[in-house]
């Protein structure tokens, strides 16, 4: 597959059963095929978007030393800032070239879930920063509900396998600066090759040339979406979980080309992760002859933890 497919999530939410089915079917065969589609229909408005965009632009903007003071240790970068250069893929020793910022989950209903995860961090200097952040947060979590919905379905589970799992789930929205790159990258890039942690991944901010993903061939096709649409992706607990029937599929953000390094690229990926007693072991629906179980059981809070050694957020 040379292309990234496009769904519209106002088929599965239609009320139309024939609509609602043809959105199952539709992603369930993208997940299947390369892991990536392109998602129109979500729950994000045109004024939330660009409020975020601005606000997001603005503390990126602020001087490194008031963005230094977010950086909060200990805590293997869960909320706050993460300073240019600080993360890597798996197996790369080059950081790279972006900063980023992190807002988590608002617990609402469950004390000790709320004492376990990190408090998120007021940006002093930007009144509006942590509102819309919050509330891009919220939508983006509800779109991604209706897509685990949609492939709960496609697996042949109960609609509404997910909705516990994910309800005050780990979950992390990021904002990402790729500054101008100043002088010859030697090894790194703005994002090297990675498969996501998670359960799937909405992202923002995918218009434009720089998002590529590896298919089964091994070539790398360009992941560009429309203005209107998300770009969602398979991650690793996911795929883990259904024993490789849905892919998570390898991808990267490239370096542009020497003309326009001058130029900052911004991303706002939100990382769906469900509560860390999840198990994740291999659904019995995805084993067979052809399909042995692959993976060992394990929890997702335990599956994060490791990749968050293996990323170099948290030290052993």
């Amino acid at each position: 597959m040379n292309i990234i497919p496009s769904v519209d999530l106002s088929d599965f939410t239609s009320g139309d059963a024939v609509r609602k089915q043809k959105f199952v079917d539709a992603i369930g065969k993208a997940y299947e095929d390369i892991g990536f589609v392109a998602l129109k229909g979500h729950f994000l408005n045109d004024t939330l978007v660009d409020t975020l965009y601005s606000e997001v632009k603005n503390f990126f903007n602020l001087p490194v030393e008031t963005k230094q003071k977010y950086e909060i240790p200990g805590i293997g970068g869960q909320r706050g800032y993460v300073s240019f250069g600080k993360e890597s893929a798996k197996g790369k020793k080059e950081g790279d070239l972006k900063e980023f910022w992190h807002f988590g989950q608002y617990v609402e209903d469950n004390p000790k879930l709320a004492a376990d995860y990190p408090a998120n961090v007021i940006v002093e200097e930007l009144p509006e920063f942590n509102k819309v952040g919050k509330e891009a947060y919220k939508m983006l979590e509800k779109t991604a509900k209706y897509v685990l919905r949609a492939l709960a379905l496609h697996l042949g589970l109960k609609e509404t396998y997910f909705d516990d799992y994910i309800h005050n789930g780990n979950s992390i929205l990021r904002p990402i600066h790729y500054p101008p790159i100043t002088e010859e990258p030697k090894e790194a890039v703005r994002a090297a090759a990675h498969g996501d942690i998670n359960l799937i991944t909405l992202l923002m901010g995918a218009q434009g040339r720089g998002l590529q993903v590896q298919n089964h061939k091994g070539e790398w096709i360009d992941a560009i979406a429309e203005p209107d649409e998300l770009m969602i992706n398979v991650g690793d607990m996911l795929s883990r979980h259904t024993n490789n029937k849905l892919k998570s599929t390898i991808h990267r953000v490239i370096n542009p080309p020497r003309e326009l390094w001058g130029t900052s690229r911004y991303s706002i990926p939100f990382f769906m992760h469900p509560i860390s007693a999840m198990k994740l072991d291999v659904l019995e629906g995805c084993i067979d002859e052809n399909h042995p179980k692959a993976f060992d059981d394990i929890t997702a809070g335990e599956f994060l933890n490791e990749r968050l050694v293996e990323l170099g957020l948290i030290k052993k």
